[in-house]
């Protein structure tokens, strides 16, 4: 299990399994007082299968002895078994699940005289399969591209048994991951030599040999595939004695043979034999430690020194060679490599729970110190003495891992955030609303700079919301863990604001807003986070969500300018092209854009536990009805609206699934096992479909048109109908809806009329906002299927079946008038918004979402 909170469910599985193989009813279940085991849907579970449920006194646990000692006798075998084994600490779950498979066939009941298995399943164990942990094996290669002349078997060692199918678990040396085979060659008589230092994982140099990188730099050699490494982060021993201030550090290897460390000295070079690793070595100083400042913690932190080598090609002539021939020659497949490598040794790949546990990790300190020192470099507080009557707000360390577009993690980020729980309204502050963009928005910027064949580059503006200067008188307790040993009863009173508080967005916005008004920059008319410039007939773009933001121009120097514009204001990371923004993939490419959320699908399987699932080609078929189902199992309401609200975000780029996701989402305040299934059903539509995108072509037609349709009555249980729309600026999707009316209509007239009218509404906003890029939309046509509704439209009919019909849904005749919208009538079979208000056949299905843009990458 990843977390505790997975023991009811992994309970609730094993009771059923218990009670078929042992023939026997589980009558009673004592444990303490947990609330993975106290809790609402474990209690349910035993209660309907009549278990009694027994619990120890709190602070007890001899009441619960033979679990107790069950898990005391499991731990020390573990530990014995990793000790003898000599693997390292991370290997603990694998030897805990093979001491108990073990023991559950050797280890002798002594009333009875069997073992525990015997016992259970009524047979005796084989045991002649056994082998020691850890011990070394070779696994045959099957999976992987090889040369001719390359090895056919891979080294492993082996770390337990499979509980599923007769095999055994061995760790793969070159792959890095646990595997399952029967056909094992053992070499029992090897022993397993990693060492059991706790900086094993920190060294980089053997893990370069890990690679096994070959002695060419044909990229067709080697396989595409991505480093793991494993989340541990280690403690630095405090029974080691200190290694001089001159000499530089050297770490454990990570290889499977330790080398003998080498002799201190000044400058450290290492050298390794061609068949490790080439042949060139890089000198790198010892690192200066850095100077103390006030606010240190007590941890100690040791420098780490990484040793990395290159290759040098040397099959042809020396005379060939321009410059030393001792220096190496990185190739392409190797730079990946090592820098994947070299965040894995020199960042934490663990996010601590608190600041204590922050403090016992280098990399965490210096991350935290940055964030201190960011503050005074802003002078966003000062150490003050607190003025009677006021109360300081605390404050809180908050962790996080940075990872790139490919998961690896390549910054450890500590911020320091105030409990703005605390604040009181009027007080502290007043107003707190700050204007974020919508994700319509960014999709017509893409498909703007998609039409106009320009470049779309991305910035983030480092502690955005330290730049704004604070109104109100607020003073705040001392970080934690950098507290002053000076003044330690001191508070420090803001002078800029800091992110927990509830004005804190709006004072930032504010500021950026002011800072590119006096540029010359001038904001949209509707929406507030878009910026433009005009220079020479050409037109700067810029869109802000918070602290990042996205621009471009077709003339280039206008975004260089725009970046030094930044730049001299405030700290920014300039991360180059658009590639990756809100949880949106978007790759630029000479053609068009491409929008999707691959990275994204893939996160939201493996959290939800659907990464293995069979795929499926449809969402929903053509039958699928959900009702309430009253009388259905109920299911956890929380992880089901946990599923609805990843799939909602998922719809950002994926309208395909628009209509499946909001239909499920209407059953979110008493979910059955049903809907459940249906919306298990979505993700293995997803996990078929993860590479499919929305494509923006570049150039051509960029006229704006829209869809209308709906499902007269489509709710089967309060017979209201469904609205769909989507909107189009040439070929690009830019927008779309889907959703179930909030009145009954009487007709199929009147149900279409109403989507029509919301469908204007969502036109008249994108005209709008077309027009601060300098387009003036007029007489945009509005597609509907349904004769009767273009009537009521074009006409002011007002008769026994359209007078009841609500004010506000008229408002597109006033557009239609106002020559804003020109609704035309369209045949069924060309009706685009049809996917987003019923469910279809497959071929129907693909032949909507192909009429959509949507495209498979």
């Amino acid at each position: 299990m990843a977390n505790k909170s997975e023991t009811a469910e992994e309970l609730m599985k094993l009771i059923p399994l218990i009670e078929v193989l042992g023939k026997k009813k589980v009558q009673a279940i004592r444990s303490d007082n947990g609330t993975e085991f106290r809790n609402h849907i474990f209690n349910s579970f035993c209660e309907q299968r009549g278990i009694l449920r027994q619990f120890s006194a709190a602070r007890t646990p001899q009441q619960n002895g033979v679990a107790e000692r069950k898990n005391r006798t499991l731990v020390e075998a573990a530990r014995t078994m990793l000790i003898e084994s000599k693997l390292p600490i991370i290997f603990w779950a694998e030897a805990v699940n093979c001491a108990a498979y073990v023991l559950n066939r050797v280890l002798i009941v002594k009333e009875k005289m069997k073992t525990s298995y015997q016992l259970f399943r009524g047979i005796k164990p084989l045991i002649d399969f056994l082998r020691p942990f850890g011990c070394s094996c070779t696994l045959l290669n099957t999976q992987d591209q090889k040369t001719k002349f390359g090895a056919v078997s891979d080294e492993c060692f082996f770390v337990g048994y499979s509980t599923t199918q007769k095999a055994y678990r061995v760790y793969n040396k070159r792959t890095r991951i646990v595997q399952e085979s029967y056909y094992v060659d053992w070499q029992e008589s090897n022993t397993t030599s990693i060492g059991s230092e706790p900086a094993w994982f920190y060294d980089a140099t053997t893990i370069f040999k890990s690679f096994n990188l070959p002695d060419s730099d044909d990229d067709d050699i080697i396989p595409h595939t991505s480093v793991s490494i494993f989340n541990h982060t280690p403690t630095p021993s405090q029974s080691q004695p200190s290694q001089p201030s001159t000499s530089a550090t050297q770490l454990p290897p990570t290889s499977f043979d330790i080398p003998p460390p080498p002799p201190p000295q000044t400058h450290e070079t290492v050298q390794t034999s061609p068949s490790d690793i080439p042949s060139t070595s890089t000198t790198i100083p010892s690192p200066t430690p850095p100077q103390p400042s006030n606010q240190t913690p007590t941890t100690d932190q040791n420098p780490l020194l990484l040793n990395t080598d290159f290759k040098t090609l040397k099959n042809h002539p020396h005379d060939y060679i321009i410059g030393s021939i001792t220096d190496g020659v990185r190739t392409r497949s190797q730079s990946g490599l090592i820098n994947e490598c070299l965040y894995a040794a020199f960042l934490s790949q663990v996010v601590p729970k608190n600041y204590k546990q922050a403090l016992e990790d280098p990399s965490w300190v210096d991350a935290m110190q940055m964030e201190l020192q960011q503050f005074r470099k802003l002078k966003v507080w000062e150490l003050v003495d607190l003025p009677p009557n006021k109360c300081p707000i605390g404050t809180k360390w908050v962790f996080r891992n940075k990872p790139d577009d490919r998961g690896v993690v390549i910054r450890n980020k500590a911020r320091l955030v105030v409990q703005g729980f605390a604040q009181e309204e009027g007080i502290d502050y007043t107003e707190v609303f700050a204007p974020v963009a919508r994700l319509e928005a960014i999709r017509i910027f893409l498909a703007h700079a998609a039409n106009k064949n320009f470049k779309v580059y991305q910035m983030d503006v480092k502690c955005a919301f330290l730049y704004g200067d604070i109104d109100e008188e607020i003073y705040v307790c001392q970080p934690p863990g950098f507290e002053d040993p000076d003044f330690p009863s001191k508070v420090y009173k803001l002078d800029k604001s800091l992110y927990g508080l509830h004005q804190a967005p709006r004072i930032w916005y504010e500021t950026l807003t002011q800072y590119l008004l006096s540029k010359g920059f001038s904001r949209g008319s509707i929406d507030m986070t878009l910026f433009k410039k005009e220079v020479d007939g050409e037109l700067l773009i810029v869109q802000v969500y918070v602290d990042d933001i996205i621009f471009g121009s077709t003339n280039e120097g206008l975004c260089r300018d725009f970046e030094k514009v930044m730049m001299d204001r405030f700290e920014m990371t300039i991360m180059g092209e658009m590639c990756f923004f809100l949880g949106l993939q978007v790759e630029q490419k000479p053609d068009g854009i491409l929008i999707h959320q691959e990275k994204y699908i893939k996160e939201i399987l493996t959290k939800f536990g659907m990464d293995d699932s069979s795929p499926e080609l449809i969402p929903f078929t053509a039958q699928t009805c959900l009702t309430s189902d009253d009388n259905g199992n109920p299911v956890d309401a929380h992880r089901y609206r946990s599923m609805i609200g990843s799939l909602m975000y998922l719809t950002a780029s994926r309208p395909d699934i628009t209509f499946a996701v909001c239909y499920c989402a209407r059953f979110q305040a008493n979910p059955k096992e049903s809907h459940e299934k249906a919306v298990k059903r979505i993700f293995r539509y997803l996990k078929g479909s993860s590479r499919l995108g929305l494509w923006y072509p570049k150039g051509g037609n960029f006229d704006l048109h829209a869809f209308s349709d709906s499902d007269h009555a489509g709710c089967r249980i309060n017979r209201k109908s469904v609205t769909g729309g989507c909107q189009y600026l040439g070929e690009c999707l830019v927008s779309w809806q889907s959703k179930k009316q909030t009145t009954v209509s009487l007709s199929t007239g009147e149900a279409e009329y109403i989507a029509a009218s919301s469908c204007c509404c969502q036109v008249l906003w994108i005209q709008h906002q077309m027009m601060d890029y300098g387009i003036n939309f007029l007489h945009t046509p509005l597609f509907c299927d349904n004769e009767a509704a273009v009537g009521i439209a074009k006409n002011p009919i007002h008769h026994t079946r359209t007078k009841h019909i609500e004010t506000r849904i008229h408002a597109i005749r006033d557009a239609q008038e106002k020559g804003f919208i020109d609704i035309i009538p369209i045949e069924t079979r060309k009706q685009k918004a049809d996917l987003f208000t019923k469910t279809f056949d497959k071929p129907r299905f693909y032949e909507l979402i192909s009429m959509l843009g949507l495209i498979s990458f």
